[in-house]
């Protein structure tokens, strides 16, 4: 087992504290939090140990989960791959695409390994048809989310929207060739309501929204290539795949069957895969477990996120 401690206890901390305390893969050692009078309502709570300091934390684990405010990730990253710690941190990896390049260097220098906590990559939807995601022309995105004031000290490029900019990279095997954004702020002081537009050099186009301020709560993300349709809705766990097929020569009565102009006959059938129920957040956590403990690369790694960072800052840029 490993010996894990977590930096940040804030909302999203405290699960990532109870999940590696119930985790067979580490042992939770600690945290730390920058607040003391937080920190100790989870100590009165839960019962878990605090250290008094990021040093003291660091010195006693293998892996330092770092789930502090994305201003403070850098530093804590710094800190702890220089003491040989394996790092998780929390997207977006840092505030600067700068700071990630050198947290890359420093794991490559220091022999260690990190992962990035792009959890929609775990989310057992997108799992069950990443497989059937070949090639995609076209991909459109909209994450939507009721107004909580928690998120808003970035904008909603980096609260919402990397997450399904990380999922558009992880699929679409082309480097980006124009990105065109804008972005609008209504409660905050940064953009509450944003959309970009992303083209490829192999002609895929993903058009992504992204609002911090709707009425209701919406994830889902649509993939469009040649001869098939994918859905995936990471808010309910549903997972809807339409593909077509050149149409038999005798169609049953219930076969969907399209006719296009030219006369092509098409069978439109159903192919939705079986969705796992999972955790996302503790699998992501036990597989950087197994990467370290085998010497293999993380399933988000540090490169995956800085180019997650790389493109919302462009489109940031934009605004």
């Amino acid at each position: 087992m490993l010996k894990a401690g977590v930096l940040g206890a804030g909302h999203l901390g405290k699960i990532h504290l109870r999940l590696l305390n119930q985790s067979e893969k580490y042992e939770l050692v600690g945290f730390y939090d920058a607040d003391s009078e937080n920190a100790k309502r989870v100590v009165d709570e839960f019962g878990y140990t605090y250290f008094d300091s990021i040093e003291a934390l660091i010195e006693a684990v293998d892996v330092v989960d770092i789930v502090t405010p994305t201003l403070s990730h850098y530093e804590c990253a710094k800190q702890a791959i220089k003491k040989g710690k394996h790092i998780f941190i929390e997207k977006p990896i840092t505030n600067t695409v700068e700071e990630a390049e050198t947290i890359r260097s420093l794991v490559a220098e220091h022999g260690v390994k990190g992962q990035v906590g792009h959890v929609e990559r775990f989310n057992p939807a997108f799992i069950a048809v990443k497989d059937k995601i070949e090639n995609p022309m076209f991909i459109e995105t909209h994450r939507l989310a009721e107004f909580n004031p928690r998120g808003t000290d970035v904008p909603v490029v980096l609260d919402l929207m990397i997450h399904d900019i990380d999922i558009i990279l992880s699929v679409v095997q082309s480097p980006v060739k124009h990105i065109s954004a804008s972005g609008v702020s209504v409660v905050s002081e940064t953009p509450d309501i944003a959309n970009a537009r992303i083209e490829f050099k192999n002609g895929c186009v993903a058009n992504l929204t992204a609002s911090r301020i709707s009425l209701k709560n919406m994830r889902k993300t649509r993939f469009f290539q040649k001869d098939a349709y994918i859905s995936v809705d990471f808010l309910e766990k549903k997972c809807e795949v339409v593909k077509m097929k050149d149409a038999p020569e005798q169609p049953g009565d219930f076969d969907m069957i399209l006719q296009n102009a030219e006369g092509v006959k098409k069978q439109i059938y159903f192919d939705n895969p079986e969705i796992e129920g999972n955790n996302a957040i503790l699998d992501e956590l036990e597989t950087f477990a197994d990467a370290i403990n085998n010497n293999t690369k993380p399933i988000v790694t540090l490169h995956d996120g800085t180019e997650a960072l790389r493109i919302a800052t462009m489109i940031i840029n934009q605004f």
